[in-house]
């Protein structure tokens, strides 16, 4: 993880995603970018292609250079390369294509979450970029003087369709000197025994070569709650889960757990892509 991308809208939230940013930089020689949308009304994308109303265009990009510059001059950031990266467009577009034309290796958002209809009918850039990133996405919802990933709760079926993600996660884990307590959440709408969640949890474990781990069942009535009780029961430092980045209808009416997840828990949450 050589390269970070952070976008920023300047709030507290996305504040707290940079120092976090700069932690993990730190620790593992990483490289930072710096990412603000500078989103223009509808008129204002007119004006760039008619040339009218440049002046205030230029000033709101004046203004955020200003305070990108100022961020950058943070304590906190000293010693870590950074590049600032300005660009019009709206922010889950712009972050999306930066990612992708810059190789970054993990995407660190902050998110204050969101509730009842503007969940439902609007959500938030934290939650689109999850459903939809091809990269790791670690979603950071407090502010952390010291942030610790000792122990990482990763919550899945255990799947074969997870291996690869989940080869990303020990990665992460590598890095961090985690313990993960793996943990398959039993709901009354998906019942295992405990012979048989313990099968398939040991089949799936074979084939790695990462040992610092541990095996749970948890029961409860549906799996975010199993997942949201089961890490505090642990006090877990950071949650880890797989997505599935559905869209359209199927997102609508299926839901997914990890984007529950980013709006409804107060600890980190870091996704990985099926």
């Amino acid at each position: 993880m050589k390269r970070i991308l952070v976008p920023t809208d300047f709030s507290k939230h996305a504040e707290y995603a940079l120092r976090v940013a700069a932690q993990i930089a730190k620790k593992n020689n990483s490289e930072i970018y710096l990412l603000h949308m500078l989103e223009l009304p509808h008129q204002g994308n007119d004006a760039l292609s008619t040339g009218s109303d440049i002046p205030q265009i230029m000033f709101f990009k004046e203004m955020a250079i200003n305070k990108l510059e100022a961020l950058m001059d943070s304590d906190f950031l000293d010693g870590i390369n950074v590049s600032e990266i300005i660009q019009f467009e709206k922010a889950f577009d712009g972050i999306m294509e930066i990612s992708k034309k810059n190789n970054a290796d993990l995407i660190v958002m902050g998110s204050h979450g969101s509730s009842g209809y503007e969940e439902m009918f609007i959500g938030s850039n934290a939650e689109k970029v999850v459903r939809s990133s091809e990269i790791p996405v670690l979603v950071i919802k407090n502010e952390t003087d010291e942030f610790k990933a000792d122990k990482l709760v990763f919550a899945s079926d255990f799947s074969d369709e997870i291996k690869k993600p989940f080869a990303k996660l020990v990665e992460f884990a590598t890095i961090f000197n985690s313990h993960l307590d793996l943990v398959m959440i039993n709901t009354p709408n998906s019942f295992k025994s405990t012979s048989v969640a313990e099968k398939i949890m040991t089949d799936f474990l074979d084939e790695t070569s990462f040992t610092n781990y541990s095996t749970h069942i948890y029961n409860d009535v549906n799996v975010e709650k199993g997942i949201l009780n089961y890490a505090s029961s642990v006090n877990a430092d950071l949650i880890g889960m797989c997505t599935h980045g559905r869209t359209g209808f199927s997102h609508f009416f299926n839901g997914s757990i990890s984007e529950d997840l980013v709006n409804h828990t107060v600890r980190p949450v870091i996704t990985f892509k099926i």
